[in-house]
């Protein structure tokens, strides 16, 4: 069984937040570590007039994304 935990850290409503995980998920585990293979540690998406970044780290049992503006 797969789990993925999701940490919003911005206000974009969780459409938009989900959306970008999806994109970095829809790449694949493309990161190779010790843990494994996970999914690319940092993506950027360039809006407007805002930066959104994805950070995804690999734990024991599940797969960890949190989602920030900078």
């Amino acid at each position: 069984m797969e789990k993925i935990i999701v940490e919003n850290r911005t206000d974009l409503s969780w459409q938009y937040v989900l959306s970008y995980i999806s994109t970095v998920i829809a790449e694949g585990k493309i990161s190779k570590t010790s843990k494994g293979p996970q999914y690319c540690f940092v993506t950027t998406f360039q809006l407007k007039n805002r930066v959104v970044h994805v950070v995804a780290d690999k734990n024991k049992l599940s797969d960890r994304f949190v989602v920030y503006e900078g």
